[in-house]
Order: structure tokens, then sequence, then C-alpha cells
């Protein structure tokens, strides 16, 4: 469930404007789009292209990462089995041209796939099956000679367990999905099964009851509304 309530407080350059204003949400969608066309297919290099010097993203599985450390636990993590996509859904572009700031918005689908073992002489065979987790991904971006970004953080809307044959999903425990928040239960509890250190303080949707947003979305939706007028942001707690 989502509020009805709009988490934003103003309203920026998102559509239509004058040419300049268009050029620069393109350029910032851009970036936006290359999160999942190039990490997902190891271009690091034109990745990293895509980031300020002192970038910080938040993932689930990594928790708070400067852009180059993220980049090396991602390669560790592609060594290790880790098979993580991303799928675009749509995004659009928030700018503040009067401050060179914007803070593009990307509807996406996280999908990990995941493998427990079967055991032979016991006469159980593998699973294989997938966690889709619906997100939207946040990209503050600032001009500095050209658009970079600066901080990536998601919201985490709701996720799943997908079976790759059809039919077979595992159990997970009541236990082992109420360590994590409503929006990536599945997907933490999956990812932690790979040893992962898996962040349960991250913005979702929900609050603690039906029709009321949780406070971490509401306080990031407040970080992009200081960010885009201009200020200094820490999204360490939103």
């Amino acid at each position: 469930m989502t509020s009805p309530n709009d988490p934003q407080a103003k309203v920026y350059s998102h559509t239509n404007g004058d040419v300049s204003e268009f050029q620069a949400r393109l350029i910032v969608s851009e970036l936006c789009k290359g999160w999942p066309v190039y990490r997902d297919a190891s271009e690091w290099k034109n990745f990293r292209s895509l980031f300020c010097d002192d970038a910080y993203v938040w993932t689930t599985w990594t928790s708070r990462q400067s852009i180059d450390s993220f980049i090396e636990k991602s390669k560790e993590g592609k060594l290790n089995g880790d098979f993580i996509m991303h799928r675009e859904c749509g995004t659009m572009v928030d700018l503040n041209p009067l401050q060179s700031r914007a803070v593009g918005k990307m509807k996406a689908t996280i999908t990990q796939r995941f493998e427990i073992r079967g055991d032979e002489s016991a006469g159980t065979d593998p699973i294989v099956f997938d966690v889709d987790c619906d997100c939207r991904f946040h990209f503050f971006c600032l001009y500095d000679s050209g658009w970079k970004v600066k901080y990536v953080k998601l919201i985490y809307e709701k996720d799943k367990l997908v079976p790759v044959d059809g039919k077979t999903t595992p159990s997970f425990t009541k236990e082992a999905l109420d360590r994590y928040p409503q929006g990536y239960k599945y997907l933490g509890a999956a990812q932690s099964m790979l040893g992962h250190d898996v962040d349960n303080f991250l913005p979702t949707l929900q609050g603690s009851e039906i029709g009321t947003a949780n406070p971490l979305w509401l306080e990031l939706y407040d970080k992009i509304g200081q960010w885009l007028d201009g200020g200094d942001v820490d999204l360490s707690t939103s």
C-alpha cells in the first residue's frame, strides 16, 4: 500500500520548459539509465564515468559505499556468483536550473537469481528461483563542468519470489522474513542466505498502518527538496 499524500513539497522543472532545461533533463536521465545498462554488463569504466569523484550509493546488500568501493564489491559479488540484473521501467527528472541541481527518479525492478543446492543422497533437487523487487532509484545530480551523480538511494516498493521452472520456490520462515521491512523482505532474506550483511534500514513505501507513509520515505523526499534547492544533504539517516 502507498500513502495517498504527496511526499514532495514543491514542483520543479520536470516536463516542457526551454531547450536548455530539456537538454539538462535528458542528460540526467541518461545518467540514470547507465546503472542498469553498464553495471549489469560489467562495463565498469562507463559506469564509473556517471559519478562524481566522491559519490556514494546505498543498496540492500552493500549499505553505504563510495562509488569505487561499490564497484569493487560488485566485481567480488559477480566472482562469487551474484547474479543481479535491473529492468528500467521509466525515468523522470526534477531539475532546478538556478542551482544546477537535479534528481533523477528511475522506476526499476531488481531481479536477482538464487540457487539452493540439492542433496543427491537425500533425493532433493536444487531449487533455482528469482526475487523481483520493484523499486525507485533516486540519482542526486549536480552540474560541475558536466552533469554527474553525487548520490544514489532507493525506495523499495514490493518484492516477490519467482519460480524459474514455473512451480518451485523456497519457503522462508516468518522469522527470516521479519528481519527486513515490507518492500524487500524476500530480497533481504535471499541475499542474507548468500552471506551478505543486508541493510534493513532503507526507505520503503509502507508505514506502520494502512495508508500511512514510511518516515524514511518522507525523509528522503525532504532531502530531495533540500538538494534541489542547493543545500548539502546527509542521506545516511533517510
